[in-house]
């Protein structure tokens, strides 16, 4: 008889108000707004309320550094010492804020980057003062593994991790706060930690009835693969002119977390809009 397969590491409210408080107390990160109304900026629709909230607002252009917020709190001793180097991949909204925070905390922080990465976010990275290595897609899973190994450095995940995921929860609350029952929230993914700590917020604080789902470019459809196979796909070729959005692979933990809380994957304008 097989063995039963063991229940997903989901992240639990508990977690999620920790995080929150540790985001709305980080001197990184900014409470952003929620723009009410907005349809009217897009297209006529009569029946439709629109609410974008403005997460570009941050120190550094996106979500991302509510998520490394959070995971700074969980960093080793050895780390917050001094004797072991950060090390991530990122194409480079989250290498931005990675790098942005380790320089104002003191640590050494290199990048892992995709070819395909931006020419300026690189620069941005740098002049934050990382060291910025860049590699073909396929390659960038293999170049941090070999720094972990040969240089001892500890790594910072830049989606598929519980404390990142729990940090980006705290913009699901702060949702809930200016709009306390939505109806449906559409969020983009890319390796999907911001709409998995979304989700996870959104629901487990009762709002069953809300609908949430994944908008992935066709190109770039992990998530949606990952849920047509059943399981998180570790290859295909991902790729958008929105470079942030084509990660190498689907996380397993971000993976569980959407099949557990959205109810679905929208990967073109017409699916959106059935949704």
């Amino acid at each position: 008889m097989a063995a039963e397969e063991a229940a997903p590491e989901l992240v639990t409210m508990e977690q999620i108000q920790t995080a929150y408080e540790v985001v709305q107390s980080s001197p990184f990160c900014v409470r952003t707004p929620l723009l009410k109304q907005v349809e009217g900026r897009f297209y006529e629709h009569p029946k439709l309320s629109l609410y974008l909230k403005l997460e570009n607002h941050q120190i550094t252009g996106s979500f991302k550094v509510k998520g490394i917020a959070n995971q700074l709190k969980h960093l080793p001793a050895d780390v917050r010492d001094g004797k072991r180097d950060l090390v991530t991949m990122s194409a480079g909204n989250y290498g931005k804020a990675f790098a942005y925070t380790s320089r104002e905390l003191g640590y050494k922080a290199h990048v892992m980057a995709p070819k395909a990465a931006p020419s300026d976010r690189i620069t941005i990275m740098e002049g934050y003062g990382a060291t910025v290595e860049t590699y073909p897609t396929a390659d960038l899973v293999a170049a941090v593994d070999d720094h972990v190994r040969e240089h001892g450095m500890y790594y910072l995940h830049s989606f598929d991790d519980l404390n990142i995921i729990a940090g980006h929860a705290s913009i699901g609350l702060e949702i809930l706060e200016d709009l306390p029952d939505p109806d449906v929230i559409a969020v983009c993914c890319g390796g999907g930690g911001l709409v998995s700590g979304i989700a996870a917020a959104v629901k487990l604080s009762g709002r069953k009835e809300t609908r949430i789902y994944c908008v992935e470019p066709e190109t770039a459809n992990s998530m949606d693969l990952s849920f047509k196979a059943g399981k998180a796909v570790k290859e295909g070729n991902f790729h958008s002119i929105a470079t942030g959005l084509s990660p190498p692979c689907a996380g397993e933990h971000t993976y569980n977390h959407c099949k557990h809380f959205i109810e679905g994957v929208c990967c073109s304008a017409n699916v959106c809009s059935r949704a």
